[in-house]
Order: structure tokens, then C-alpha cells, then sequence
């Protein structure tokens, strides 16, 4: 995450609107959530709304349209390829994680779409199961915009809230640290007295 949060803070403010959306979409569209990290970009940028890199409200627009969108293309992969998007080179490094997914939606229906946009997995793999396994698509987007609207919104709040601890945090630091110097000044005078008085006191 540290190395996300260095990279993004080194960007202007429009760039990082981009790269962030630009995570959020092939991470949901393109099985790349194993490799790209898109939950952990928006709660960076969260953290550089905070800062007044970017804005928060616009932030967590693009990050929620961006979430949508990838979804849907995710989507319509599943929908058009069918079988073989789901025996591709990406689903069989992760087979187990595929069949979990599968079983997910077998279980929960649309309500799968929901819920796996909050694991980091299911997010990858939910979409492209949703469209090969024919589940109809208003259905599909209902649950995939509800869903795309907390974790959206709910990431980019957590990363301004982060930036605020730290900022809060930071302050404490300081103020605490200042604090200890002043102790150690008062002690270091206090010894170096006693230490004056005994020597006066031996001559």
C-alpha cells in the first residue's frame, strides 16, 4: 500500500482521478484485481482528498462509475465467451477461488454481485460468472450499481478518514515529543544543579 500511496501522491490532481477510475475499471473488468490494486488505490485517494490533492466527492464519483462500469464489461465478457473465460489463464491460477464464485452465485442469486464486491477475490470473478451463468442483466446491474455506490463511496470516506487520523495522529506526535524534550530540559537543569551544589558544597 505504501508504494501505491507514494506513487498517487506524486500525480496532479486530474491524474489521479484517472489512474484511480483507471484501477477500480480493469481490476472488475479484466480479472486483473489479482495484479492491480484497486480497493487499495481508492482509500489512497481518500487519503490524498484529505490532503486537497483531489476532491472527495468527485473522487468517490469516478471511483463508483469507474466500479460499474468495469462490472458491466466484466459482464459481458462472462455473457459472450461463455465456458471459455472461465477455464482462461487467469481463472486457473485460481480455480479454488473460481469455484467459490461459482458456488457464491449458485447460493445467493443476484445478491452474489452485491456481496462480492467486497472481497477482494469475488470482485475479480463475480462479473464474468454473472454473465456466463445467463443471469439477466437488469437484474445484474441493479445489484452491480447498489453495490458499486458503498464500496465506492464507503472507500473513498475510509481513506479521508485515514488521512484525518493521521493528520490528528501526526499533531499528537509532535505536541507529545515536545512535551518530552521539555522534561528532559527541566531534568538535565535539575541534575546539573545538584550536581553544581554538591561540587560548592566540597569545596
Amino acid at each position: 500500500m505504501s508504494a501505491v500511496a507514494h506513487w498517487l501522491a506524486h500525480l496532479s490532481g486530474p491524474v489521479v482521478y484517472i489512474v484511480v477510475a483507471g484501477l477500480v475499471f480493469a481490476e472488475d473488468a479484466f480479472f486483473f484485481g489479482f495484479v492491480l490494486p484497486g480497493e487499495t488505490a481508492v482509500i489512497v485517494g481518500g487519503v490524498l482528498a484529505r490532503q486537497g490533492v483531489v476532491d472527495l466527492v468527485w473522487l468517490a464519483v469516478a471511483v463508483v462509475l469507474a466500479a460499474i462500469a468495469g462490472d458491466g464489461v466484466g459482464y459481458e465478457l462472462g455473457r459472450r465467451l461463455g465456458p471459455p473465460v472461465l477455464h482462461s489463464r487467469p481463472l486457473r491460477r485460481h480455480a479454488h477461488g473460481a469455484d467459490r464464485t461459482r458456488d457464491l452465485i449458485r447460493r445467493r442469486g443476484p445478491a452474489a454481485v452485491f456481496i462480492g464486491r467486497f472481497v477482494a477475490l469475488f470482485r475479480s470473478l463475480v462479473p464474468a460468472m454473472a454473465g456466463a451463468s445467463g443471469m439477466p442483466y437488469r437484474r445484474f446491474f441493479l445489484y452491480n450499481a447498489l453495490g458499486g455506490l458503498v464500496w465506492g463511496v464507503g472507500n473513498a470516506v475510509l481513506g479521508y478518514a485515514a488521512g484525518a487520523a493521521y493528520e490528528r495522529a501526526e499533531g499528537l506526535v509532535g505536541k507529545t515529543m515536545a512535551l518530552v524534550a521539555a522534561v528532559l530540559v527541566v531534568v538535565a537543569l535539575v541534575v546539573w544543579r545538584v550536581r553544581r551544589h554538591r561540587r560548592s558544597r566540597e569545596d
